[in-house]
């Protein structure tokens, strides 16, 4: 501050230089995260717009949780590789930790807890959600996997019963089949409970079932021979780990396998009823299924039916969900939902239908002909058409397609 005339002293910066090799790195983007111009902005923007009008269409309630939320509801309930692929910071107002959401099924979850808690809901009655947002990660999934991807999903909270499963399915069949994807598709149906509930009657330690599942998710069949050797010496369940490994994608042979003890176990009793009841079912649909009750990926957190869709020959799901219990809840709370990453899922649409882009330029004609001129401007408008009325003789866009010109007493299109 000048203390003479108690005016601000301003300063400058010098006006701004022409690009140069040396400023470079200000263009350079972190691996995985990239710029969509505008075809490819255009396609998310509609695939986005289009997936959420039938999620709308089937009754789900849309919602927009926060980019950003503080670790204690972000993370509280979450697995480690959550956490891991969470970016975290501090808030600059509270000192408190915050972090950048990587997945937004668990907010979805907290808001459903937090109606719940305001008794806007009651613990017994039905809620549907669905959302739409960008989450960050930490590091990619996958080889040039993004980093920050747009995930779109739905959940249905309060209902134990496998019709919410069924609507679960029936809903994600919609939304590939609205793309005419659901031909390429493969959709993998599994159900942890299966080995939650053997680990539970084997009384197996947390190493255990990590080294397991480690087992189950390489499918190393050998492997998993010799460790279920080993376990036999301290539990009566060892051959129902392997039968599990050996026979996991074929249910009638899983089922003549396993102990007698296990089959008749009620959870696993109903687990089977349930998978076989969800291919029959899905059987009459337009797309290849398969099962693996030792897909065990989301073993921490779901509780039941899960499963994954793959497009034609990627090794990485375009589309996860299952079953799980809303730990925000104070009361149990069953849900069952999917999130899909729109961002690979664009790259398996074509681009939409384009509209035309009209090029007005100025001229000096009668205000009545100008003025027929903008109400034809606003009708291209309202029928879906870009117009641009251009500023100079040069204002012309790269994706001008047509002019916009009087001719015989008339407002005409002409290409360019």
């Amino acid at each position: 501050m000048n203390t003479a005339n108690n005016q601000p002293n301003y300063q400058f910066s010098q006006s701004p230089t022409k690009f140069n090799h040396q400023n470079a790195n200000t263009w350079l983007l972190p691996d995985g995260v990239q710029d969509l111009l505008s075809h490819q902005a255009v396609k998310q923007e509609n695939l986005r717009h289009e997936l959420l009008a039938i999620l709308k269409s089937y009754g789900y309630e849309l919602v927009s949780p926060p980019l950003i939320e503080f670790t204690e509801s972000l993370l509280g309930y979450a697995t480690d590789d959550l956490k891991r692929q969470t970016f975290k910071m501090i808030d600059q107002l509270t000192g408190r930790s915050m972090g950048v959401r990587a997945d937004i099924t668990p907010q979805i979850a907290r808001i459903d807890a937090n109606l719940q808690n305001r008794k806007t809901i009651v613990a017994s009655s039905i809620a549907r959600y669905c959302y739409a947002g960008h989450v960050v990660y930490t590091l990619p999934k996958g080889l040039f996997g993004s980093r920050m991807p747009l995930q779109l999903g739905a959940e249905i909270f309060g209902i134990s019963d496998l019709k919410a499963d069924i609507e679960i399915l029936n809903l994600l069949l919609a939304l590939l089949d609205n793309n005419q994807l659901i031909a390429r598709c493969h959709l993998d149906i599994g159900h942890v409970a299966i080995f939650q509930t053997l680990s539970q009657l084997a009384n197996l330690s947390p190493n255990v079932i990590e080294q397991l599942i480690d087992l189950y998710s390489n499918k190393a069949l050998p492997a998993l021979d010799g460790f279920c050797q080993q376990l036999a010496k301290t539990s009566a369940f060892a051959q129902d780990f392997y039968v599990l490994g050996e026979f996991s994608n074929d249910l009638t042979k899983l089922e003549e396998k396993l102990s007698i003890t296990a089959k008749s176990h009620p959870t696993i009793r109903q687990a089977l009823d349930d998978l076989t009841a969800l291919i029959r079912h899905l059987h009459s649909r337009n797309i290849s299924i398969s099962v693996d009750v030792s897909a065990l990926k989301g073993y921490h957190y779901h509780t039941g039916v899960v499963f994954n869709v793959y497009v034609e020959n990627e090794r990485l799901p375009i589309v996860r969900g299952g079953r799980y219990l809303n730990p925000f809840a104070n009361e149990l709370r069953q849900a069952t939902g999917f999130s899909c990453d729109l961002t690979r899922w664009q790259q398996h649409i074509d681009n939409p239908k384009e509209m035309l882009t009209i090029v007005a330029f100025s001229s000096n004609l009668p205000n009545d002909v100008l003025e027929q001129r903008e109400q034809v401007i606003t009708t291209l408008r309202k029928e879906g058409q870009a117009v641009v009325v251009a500023l100079s003789e040069q204002d012309i866009p790269a994706s001008a397609t047509h002019m916009l010109i009087y001719e015989q007493g008339q407002w005409q299109q002409k290409m360019i």
